[in-house]
Order: structure tokens, then sequence, then C-alpha cells
């Protein structure tokens, strides 16, 4: 399914992923010899085609991680919620449906057996951790970026993987809320500032430090792979 193209680069080839009676677009990358899959769960008003986290990705893609880009909901649920924002803060649903992405990543031979790693910003950050909590064998890890954990609620007792909580350092009532949500946590929890940042790291440099510090994440998460030292 996803491959590298004749010039060497990285194809991003987009997919459906079947949820009950619907299906969901995604757009999955998958480097050469990939180490892990980066699931990543989208925030409020946003989708597969946020430019944060198409930048992380592109990022993570090129260090060597299958990365797997998708929509939440549907265009006529989107349609909906940009008059009611009544989805964008169901976790439940939203929960659902990255737990069904997992599910189907299993049945993608180039990516099945690898560790899976949540990776939300905002609302989406409650929705990958829930996800963690349903599936505990496949989760290796779970990121939020500027995210939401604590409307994850009762579900952050039952997170096993270790947890990634990057935050800006402007946002300052989102910085108190992840830390209220780390002290409900029994998994493992690392809360980074990134100085300067506001809620949707917009400003320059921001993102690539998000990105380095993924990174450092997935290094410590993971297994280092064969021939190559950390």
């Amino acid at each position: 399914m996803a491959r590298n193209d004749s010039t060497g680069a990285k194809a991003r080839i987009p997919v459906r992923i079947p949820h009950r009676d619907i299906e969901l677009d995604g757009d999955l990358t998958v480097p050469a010899h990939p180490r892990g899959l980066v699931v990543f769960a989208h925030g409020s008003g946003s989708g597969r085609h946020s430019p944060r986290n198409q930048h992380v990705a592109a990022d993570l893609a090129s260090a060597g991680f299958a990365t797997l880009l998708m929509d939440l909901l549907t265009q006529a649920e989107e349609d909906v919620d940009v008059d009611t924002r009544e989805h964008r803060f169901d976790i439940p649903l939203l929960a659902a449906r990255v737990v069904s992405a997992i599910d189907w990543a299993e049945g993608v031979p180039e990516v099945a057996e690898l560790p899976v790693i949540a990776f939300g910003a905002s609302t989406g950050a409650a929705a990958a951790l829930v996800a963690a909590a349903k599936r505990p064998d496949r989760v290796a890890g779970v990121v939020s970026r500027g995210g939401r954990p604590d409307l994850a609620g009762d579900a952050l007792a039952d997170v096993r993987a270790p947890v990634l909580l990057i935050v800006g350092g402007n946002d300052l009532v989102v910085i108190q809320l992840n830390e209220d949500a780390a002290r409900e946590l029994t998994a493992p929890v690392d809360i980074r500032i990134v100085p300067g940042a506001t809620h949707l790291f917009e400003e320059p440099g921001t993102l690539d430090r998000v990105t380095d510090l993924v990174l450092e994440a997935l290094d410590r998460w993971l297994p280092t792979p064969t021939g190559r030292h950390r």
C-alpha cells in the first residue's frame, strides 16, 4: 500500500478506514524500515490536513516512523460541527475512531507489526489517551501537543503506556489542565513546556521543538533498530 516513489521520497497514500457503518479518510506514509506507527488524532475543528500535524508527521517520517493522519469526522459531521460544535468535544466518539484506526492498521502488512504511538492535539489528546487505555497491548506511547488530556476523565487511570504532554509556555490555562491530568495518570508521564509557544504552536521554531521532544521520547520508549545507535 504505502511505498517510496521512484525518487526515494516517501509516498503519502490515501486510505479509507472502516468504522462501524462509515469510512474515515486518512493518509498513510511508510518510510523504509519504520520503527513505529504514529497515529494522529487532530484537535477541535481540524482534520487530517492540519498544517501543524502535517509538519510534525513529515518530520517523523523523515526520522523513520510511519505516520497515519486521519479525519475523525465525516464531511457531513464536520458540516454540523461547524455550526453546533457538538462533535469536537465528544471524546467517546473520537476515541472510538482512533481505536478503529489502530485496529485497521493491524491488517496493513507494512505496519501491522509496528508499535503504535497515539499522538493527539487539543481534544484529540483525550481521544488518544482513551484509545491507549482501550488498546494497551498495541499502544506503546501517547503524545499530547497542546492537548486537553483532562477530558479523558476516568480513562486516565487505565492508560498503561508512557505519556508525553507537550504544552506551550504561554498557554497558561492548558498547562494547569495538563498538570491536573498528569496527577490522574498511573502510567509514566512527562510534561514538557515549549517556551514562547501559544496553544497552536504557530510561533517560528516551536513545532520543530515539538518534533525534537517527540523523537527523544520515542528513543526511550521503542527498541533501537538493529545496527543503529542512539
